[in-house]
């Protein structure tokens, strides 16, 4: 009898152990997995067992790889993980590569997502001057980078992909090669908005993390879905066009209770991953 409870425990506690989904991670722009371990060990030390996968892709200077070519092969790598667990996947996708994951989301239809966390990441574009973005494009600042990064040449670096300039709307609409076509506003590329609604409606859960002292993210609500009109106020995400059309779900996960937003304030943009009580207030309950 007494060994009977015993087994009975054992298999108990085996089984809360193994009970949590595989967690699939990808970083940022000008990163590398190395830089986002601290947020390994947050989900190891807080859900014991749990199978956590670094996508060790596009590092460092090579995330600035067009952002097709980045979704193309992330999602090849994503649906394989996937393809080995029946009960589905948690992504966490930081930076560029919350947009990146989104792309993946959009376009793989069998996808098993749980939960897709985007941490701080720039969902409906970026219009800001950044320390990278002098450092890359040393000639420009925000209100002329537009005059490269809307070109054909430019449109091969990744930030140009997502670069969603409010003063010249009609330009992005025509050379963005990623953002505008995810969002389906691209005067060029149709989008397969239809199948990849229903693609991104898989999603059960899709977290929404950003604050007001990120530093480049801007605005910081594009991590909301928020983003600038033409005199750069804010709209927020339930007013966007894409959110009332309801071009890729977005409504609809959102009248399915399957949208949560955290606001944090005085979180810089690199330490997002590395910020423990992010993790157990914004995080950890989303990973079970």
């Amino acid at each position: 009898m007494h060994s009977q409870l015993i087994l009975a425990v054992i298999l108990c506690l085996l089984k809360t152990i193994y009970s949590y989904k595989p967690v699939i991670i990808l970083h940022g722009i000008l990163d590398n997995p190395e830089a986002l371990s601290k947020l390994k060990i947050f989900i190891e030390n807080a859900h014991v067992g749990t199978n956590v996968t670094f996508l060790n892709m596009y590092n460092d200077a090579e995330s600035f790889t067009p952002m097709w070519r980045q979704v193309n092969h992330f999602g090849s790598r994503m649906g394989a993980l996937m393809n080995t667990s029946r009960d589905g996947v948690h992504l966490i996708c930081f930076s560029q590569g919350g947009l990146i994951c989104r792309g993946v989301l959009n376009t793989l239809p069998y996808h098993n997502v749980d939960s897709f966390i985007s941490l701080s990441a720039p969902q409906m574009g970026q219009y800001g001057d950044s320390d990278y973005l002098h450092f890359f494009f040393p000639h420009y600042v925000k209100e002329n980078i537009y005059k490269f990064f809307y070109s054909r040449y430019g449109q091969y670096f990744s930030v140009a992909n997502y670069w969603n300039d409010p003063h010249n709307n009609m330009l992005y609409r025509k050379y963005s090669d990623y953002l505008a076509v995810l969002n389906n506003e691209s005067l060029k590329v149709k989008a397969q908005a239809q199948a990849w609604r229903k693609n991104f409606l898989r999603l059960k859960n899709l977290i929404l993390i950003g604050g007001p002292d990120d530093g480049v993210i801007t605005p910081w609500q594009s991590s909301q879905f928020g983003f600038y009109d033409e005199k750069e106020k804010v709209v927020p995400m339930r007013e966007q066009k894409v959110y009332i059309k309801d071009i890729f779900g977005l409504r609809t996960l959102d009248k399915r209770g399957a949208i949560h937003t955290y606001t944090v304030s005085g979180v810089e943009h690199t330490t997002w991953h590395k910020n423990l009580t992010v993790f157990d207030n914004c995080i950890e309950k989303w990973l079970t």
